[in-house]
């Protein structure tokens, strides 16, 4: 069994509002997710979220502290994927629709208030709780879900 993943991800908040991106590059996926990747061996995790945040938002980014560990996997496979959040600021940059992932993973990228983000299909589950209120949140593992 492949050793888990481990990935780095934004809590970016600004004026009531979290930054969402498309969580698989499927144009017919309707789940959205905070921005952010996997983590490089040899950079640490503040470093890669910078990395991973430009490339799929074009944004600049100052990272916080965690806020939020979650985990998932996939029984079939045995991916299992260790995210840790971040709150983030945003220092530059505005949304674009012309920019373009270098990984072309990432498509699509919105603003979202807290009552907006019922009615849409977000994962973690915990992450509108967390990025909107304080402290600190965990998710035991999650069964991975599809596009």
């Amino acid at each position: 069994m492949p050793l888990p993943r481990l990935a780095a991800r934004a809590v970016i908040v600004e004026d009531g509002r979290l930054l969402l991106v498309n969580a698989y590059a499927d144009a017919g996926s309707t789940l959205w997710c905070a921005p952010g990747g996997g983590v490089e061996a040899g950079t640490s995790l503040p470093e890669n979220l910078i990395r991973e945040v430009h490339e799929e938002t074009g944004l600049t980014i100052r990272v916080g502290p965690p806020c939020l560990i979650n985990e998932f996997h996939a029984p079939s496979t045995g991916f299992h994927q260790v995210e840790v959040f971040f709150r983030c600021t945003l220092v530059s940059g505005t949304l674009s629709d012309d920019w373009r992932d270098p990984e072309q993973i990432v498509t699509r990228r919105r603003w979202v208030t807290e009552a907006e983000m019922g009615d849409l299909r977000i994962k973690p589950d915990s992450l509108a709780r967390v990025a909107f209120q304080r402290g600190m949140g965990y998710d035991p593992l999650e069964e991975i879900v599809g596009p």
